[in-house]
């Protein structure tokens, strides 16, 4: 495979390392100071271009009926929903969680370092508001790639929040790390290790079936009514683009799916696809499996682009972290390269970002979108292509 799916953690682990370095590097410059914590870097995230603010919350989810398949017992999940608001208090959610930030320290011996370096990146997102008082939210789904976690989609998700989406960005247990769960923190990507991304991507797909079952109940959130989940989007990355494929093939309620820069296995490839499905490709001249042989059987719109100088992961925030920090020497340039290409990072989310909000506003809302009809005449890095090219 192209970009190794067990490697894309390891690459999460060297932004994490970069962020350290970072604030290692100041506080080194502060030896000696009176201060013995010194402030850490702040990192802003792209600002939402719609017109809502963005609300967000969190919520655990377990299913008894289901075994998880890479430890036994219940299947688990942790979910972050943003969605539009009209209400901004100033305060802003945490990036990670003080046991994520100090899981990532204290893997490489910085117990020193304050865990506000990795949990004070502004978000945009206010905690504790509700929801535009609207019904029929539209909700859009993503699942991340292995061994990442839903936070690296916040960009993504605020921007289709801000713009009339409700996103729920789910953390599949023992699938990301490291991820906080209520009983303590996942610092293991099990599934990865396992290496049998077929079954991940199945299993991923009953989490989306038991996730929309329980916001149906409203188990999930005392305002899940709200949402329409009867023809819902749904957006993944990598081993998540993978899901993305598996869920419209298993669950009719996905109405619409992106896969950016997913493979696609056996079980992905059986039977035609019959609703909306668009592939974000990267452009490092690596094909994944199953390409080819899915677009064969997409009997509905589809489209695949080519997202000009682009790596593995331009869609999602670390590019943008490191950037910000002044730290892309911290990866090689092979790393830096395979990841995010030779795009400027915060113009590699953007292209994601529009590609995405016009996709499913069309797909959902069926609103008019040149972005769909004529790619690049709106990025000229959105390149139209279909298989073997």
């Amino acid at each position: 495979m192209p970009f190794p799916l067990r490697t894309i953690g390891a690459l999460a682990g060297a932004l994490s390392l970069a962020i350290v370095a970072a604030c290692g590097v100041e506080n080194a410059s502060l030896a000696g100071a009176e201060e013995e914590h010194p402030a850490p870097p702040l990192v802003t995230l792209p600002e939402p271009t719609g017109e809502y603010t963005v609300g967000g919350t969190d919520f655990h989810l377990v299913d008894d009926e289901r075994e998880d398949p890479w430890v036994g017992g219940a299947r688990e999940l942790m979910v972050t929903m943003w969605y539009p608001t009209e209400a901004d208090t100033g305060e802003r959610a945490p990036y990670l969680t003080e046991a994520e930030a100090e899981a990532t320290l204290a893997e490489l011996d910085l117990d020193d370092l304050p865990a506000e370096a990795l949990i004070q990146v502004d978000t945009h997102t206010s905690p504790g508001v509700g929801p535009v008082d609207e019904a029929g939210l539209p909700l859009v789904l993503f699942s991340p790639g292995a061994g990442l976690s839903r936070v690296w989609a916040t960009s993504l998700a605020t921007e289709l929040a801000s713009h009339g989406f409700a996103v729920a960005g789910i953390d599949h247990r023992y699938e990301a790390a490291p991820v906080e769960f209520p009983d303590g923190l996942v610092d293991e990507c099990t599934g990865c290790l396992a290496e049998d991304w077929e079954l991940g991507a199945r299993t991923r797909a009953a989490d989306v079936t038991f996730l929309l079952d329980e916001l149906e109940r409203g188990e999930a959130l005392d305002w899940s009514p709200a949402l329409d989940t009867e023809a819902v989007g749904m957006i993944g990355h990598s081993w998540g683009g993978t899901a993305v494929a598996q869920s419209l093939l298993d669950e009719e309620r996905v109405a619409a799916g992106i896969n950016l820069d997913g493979p696609y296995y056996p079980s992905q490839l059986e039977g035609e696809i019959d609703r909306p499905l668009a592939l974000l490709a990267n452009d490092q001249g690596r094909p994944w499996q199953g390409w080819d042989e899915r677009w064969e059987g997409l009997t509905d719109w589809r489209q695949w682009i080519r997202v000009t100088d682009s790596g593995h992961s331009n869609a999602l925030d670390r590019g943008v972290v490191m950037d910000r920090l002044g730290l892309r020497d911290l990866l090689t340039p092979e790393q830096w390269r395979a990841q995010f290409g030779d795009l400027e990072p915060e113009h590699g989310v953007r292209l994601t970002r529009d590609y995405s909000t016009g996709f499913f506003d069309h797909h959902l809302r069926g609103g008019e979108q040149p972005i769909l009809e004529d790619p690049e005449s709106v990025h000229p890095e959105l390149v139209e292509v279909g298989p073997k090219e």
